[in-house]
């Protein structure tokens, strides 16, 4: 009973493993690049859709500007047009229309912008700007200030 004691690695096991290994290897790139371009084809098909979707929404448009009734009214809704010897009435309401009643926050009214721009050379003029008013580094630091 006496048993060679084999080793435990053989050469065809070895050349067996190199074998396998290369086989691997040369097989993952290209298979990287299969998944690759797979996933590129699913964004791709995705924009597609998004594409024909936004042709289909700009057909749809063009049919109807092509309606000469939605035409016309379009330019009554909001160009306020009437048709020939028809009396047209706008009314002008305080109330925002589609209001619920609910009185809405009020905006302070903003100057015209001439108003504005003449109201910053007044100030430029006589040195009461922005960097004076607020009393910045700039302006507290003995900046030269414009004389008059």
């Amino acid at each position: 009973m006496n048993r060679v004691k084999r080793p435990q690695l053989t050469g065809r096991a070895a050349v067996l493993a190199v074998v396998v290994c290369a086989i691997a290897m040369s097989l993952a790139y290209p298979i990287r690049e299969y998944i690759t371009q797979r996933r590129n084809i699913a964004q791709l098909e995705q924009e597609k859709a998004r594409e024909l979707a936004a042709i289909k929404e700009l057909e749809d448009r063009r049919r109807q500007l092509q309606d000469p009734g939605y035409i016309k009214r379009q330019a009554r809704e909001r160009l306020f047009y009437c048709d020939p010897g028809q009396k047209c009435y706008v009314v002008m309401d305080d109330e925002p229309a589609g209001g619920t009643g609910t009185a809405a926050p009020k905006r302070t009214a903003t100057p015209p912008w001439y108003q504005t721009l003449w109201e910053s050379v007044e100030a430029a003029d006589t040195g009461t700007g922005r960097r004076a008013r607020t009393g910045d580094a700039a302006g507290r630091a003995g900046a030269p200030r414009p004389a008059g």
